[in-house]
């Protein structure tokens, strides 16, 4: 536990920081005013490097590491660390600096802020995650390179419960891809378990067989996209598997895709008529709608309200299209039984296509060719918040 930002007592709280065998020294900021917590390692003696043997003789500190960790009340947070350094009497008199379990060797980042990275990129881009967080792109492909090559740690779980798959883009045209395993446990905490070197059926095969048998007992739900190399994959495996029975939910977030895209399309086409039919000063009052028309209409602010409702004087057909938007995502924010989401999912489509807007079609098409009727439901803890 750390005492935040070292305030007096009466305006200072204590959050837990997590990470195991040290001890806090201080806590400061940088020039940036970002919060710099400087610990130092509880645990005396390492393995030596070369040959194996625990060592307890010190041989001096190596340099200072300053790793980026998870933020606290919103701060940008480092962690600084100048290791303890050990002498093996068996190996010539050479050294083996100390590492604690929290971080890796070369790493810029702890292993916690590794994995919150990682959280980020679902249905995101490394450049989105790069520019969101302030860290390099090489940063977040250094995150993703370090996951892509560990081994899970089953030990470390006591279920599963439910299996996210989503996928990673690692390119701005969505054609490079890698998959990302997490799991949802009962308290709702979303723990990320693996990252895999490509979306393909056989490589998600490989991840899920050697689950223990104890944790595959826990495991009832696996969430995912509608790729079909991830639903034949966990579909392979249950039925190899006697003692799992699996139920494959289609994520909001890839059915809502098809619905949001529409709009997003028929809003560039009317921007474009708009600018070729107002005068100039009037498309200017237009201008940046984007973001306000991807919002949800209870998120928006006075002036982004404005702006819409001078934007859809002049596109009635947006605004249209807009309301069977905001009706469709409502259902999956209801409470509702899987039997209620569908009837509910039923009415909002037969409403979509009595409005005769073609931009839904491939929603619509998406519904009937996959039966994603029957298989989405609603998964609160696992959607992504996105319209």
């Amino acid at each position: 536990m750390l005492n935040i930002l070292g305030l007096k007592s009466r305006n200072s709280i204590t959050v837990p920081l997590d990470l195991p065998d040290v001890t806090v020294l201080s806590i400061g900021r940088n020039e940036q005013r970002d919060v710099v917590i400087t610990v130092a390692s509880t645990l005396v003696g390492t393995p030596c490097q070369h040959c194996g043997q625990p060592l307890t003789k010190r041989h001096g500190r190596d340099r200072w590491l300053e790793l980026r960790h998870l933020p606290i009340l919103g701060q940008c947070t480092f962690i600084r660390l100048q290791p303890e350094r050990y002498e093996c009497p068996s190996c010539a008199g050479k050294s083996t600096t100390q590492q604690l379990a929290w971080y890796e060797s070369k790493s810029p980042h702890t292993k916690a802020y590794d994995e919150h990275l990682l959280l980020q990129l679902i249905n995101s881009t490394v450049e989105d995650v790069s520019r969101k967080e302030a860290v390099g792109y090489d940063a977040v492909e250094g995150a993703l390179g370090r996951w892509m090559h560990s081994q899970v740690i089953w030990a470390e779980f006591t279920e599963l419960g439910t299996l996210g798959i989503d996928e990673i883009a690692l390119t701005k045209g969505h054609a490079n891809f890698v998959a990302i395993i997490t799991s949802q446990q009962a308290d709702g905490h979303v723990a990320l378990l693996a990252v895999l070197a490509d979306r393909k059926k056989a490589s998600v095969r490989q991840f899920l067989d050697p689950i223990p048998p104890h944790l595959r007992a826990t495991l009832h739900t696996v969430c995912t996209d509608m790729w079909d190399g991830y639903v034949n994959a966990v579909k392979e495996f249950a039925a190899a598997h006697d003692d799992v029975t699996l139920a494959v939910v289609i994520d909001r977030f890839h059915v809502a895709k098809h619905y949001r895209d529409g709009v997003d399309q028929l809003r560039k086409r009317e921007c474009r008529r708009l600018k070729a039919a107002l005068p100039k000063a009037e498309y200017a009052e237009l201008k940046e709608v984007m973001w306000p028309l991807r919002k949800n209409h209870r998120d928006l602010t006075l002036e982004e309200r404005l702006r819409l409702l001078r934007l859809f004087t002049d596109a009635p057909t947006l605004k249209v299209a807009d309301t069977l938007r905001e009706e469709l995502t409502a259902i999956f924010e209801l409470p509702l039984t899987q039997a209620q989401a569908k009837k509910r999912l039923l009415k909002g489509c037969a409403k979509v296509r009595r409005s005769a807007l073609t931009w839904f079609d491939p929603f619509l098409r998406v519904l009937q060719n996959t039966a994603a009727v029957r298989r989405v439901r609603q998964n609160r803890q696992m959607r992504h918040g996105v319209r």
